[in-house]
């Protein structure tokens, strides 16, 4: 029967006290080269792994990758992760899964945090990332670690970083949905949902805007409600729409937590979807099937967006050098919650 190593043998056989050993172990002091070379020769020697640490300074890899992400309770996230953890099992990685709630200071203790645990690669998904104006600390706090542990950025960017990124092109699915809409005979287009500091919003509102300009139409202030990503928050805002003197025929949505909120409202105001208003979400997450009726929305392929990301960070990690951008075109979802313009009274009088 083969002899279980201990620490203790470890020390004995290159001549040294256990908790030289354990520094070296847990690179928690400075500890002689010279010393250093002789105990990693001993632990070598008898491949001595009594946990991920030892492995991590044998291998010079912990097998872990991290994943920070700002709202665990939205379901666009868990569909990336999803994707990420089927390719990062395939290539022997587990990982870490940091929830942020939004906040930028839970990012930086997150960010110290995966540094101490030596893990081999970070997905980087909202918060920070997603301002159109990164205050230049959180930038630079970023960049800094990445110098030391690679770093993928999902559907976001930090300027001049030099950042590997995977993302999908949201104008061209703002766009596709707002030609959707221009398609069915809406003319009188909203937007509701998505912080106005955010580029996720500023970039759809952008495109929306740049679409109905090609066909000689204005997005309308009262009709632009940015606000939250929630469903409450897109009842609320759907709600204050609604509320104005004239309402538009459709309402583009900053995502499917916003529509779900939207579908609500519309229903409480006693209108049909879509014979009096259409709705389209953003993401195509699997809320877009659980409403009725369901939504006519915008897939990001947030599978595949989990999945490069792995295998973007897997690739650094054997010193390869993959694309520095990676960028996927999104899909407009046809379903129910979109449909003809309304005829207004007055048409039917004219054409009658």
């Amino acid at each position: 029967m083969k002899q279980t190593i201990t620490i203790y043998d470890i020390a004995k056989e290159a001549n040294v006290s256990v908790a030289t050993v354990s520094r070296v172990l847990n690179d928690t002091a400075p500890v002689k080269r010279s010393t250093r070379e002789i105990i990693m020769a001993v632990i070598e020697k008898h491949q001595f792994q009594p946990n991920a640490l030892a492995r991590s300074l044998l291998k010079k890899e912990t097998g872990t990758i991290a994943m920070i992400l700002p709202d665990i309770t939205n379901p666009f996230f868990p569909e990336v992760f999803w994707g990420a953890e089927n390719v990062a099992r395939e290539k022997g990685y587990t990982f870490f899964l940091c929830n942020t709630a939004g906040q930028y200071k839970r990012e930086s203790e997150y960010l110290g945090i995966l540094r101490e645990k030596r893990v081999d690669g970070i997905i980087f998904l909202g918060g920070r990332i997603n301002l159109t104006q990164c205050p230049p600390e959180l930038s630079q706090e970023v960049i800094e670690l990445s110098r030391h542990v690679p770093i993928v950025l999902v559907n976001g960017n930090l300027p001049k970083s030099g950042l590997h990124r995977i993302y999908t092109d949201e104008a061209e699915g703002a766009a596709l949905a707002t030609q959707h809409l221009l398609d069915l005979g809406h003319t009188d287009i909203g937007f509701i949902g998505g912080m106005e500091d955010t580029s996720t919003t500023q970039v759809k509102i952008k495109a929306v805007r740049g679409k109905l300009k090609e066909y000689g139409l204005k997005l309308r202030n009262e009709w632009l409600k940015p606000g939250e990503f929630s469903v409450q928050g897109g009842r609320e805002l759907m709600n204050r729409l609604l509320e104005e003197e004239h309402r538009p025929t459709a309402v583009l949505c900053v995502n499917d937590f916003t529509a779900i909120g939207a579908v609500k409202a519309t229903i409480e105001h006693g209108l049909r979807i879509p014979e009096d208003i259409s709705i389209v979400g953003f993401d195509d997450s699997p809320l877009s099937t659980a409403v009725i009726p369901e939504l006519t929305t915008v897939s990001q392929n947030t599978n595949e967006l989990g999945e490069l990301a792995v295998d973007t960070l897997h690739r650094i990690i054997n010193g390869k050098t993959p694309r520095k951008q990676i960028v996927l075109k999104p899909q407009l979802i046809v379903r129910k919650s979109t449909g003809q313009t309304p005829i207004s009274p007055l048409q039917i009088s004219v054409d009658s």
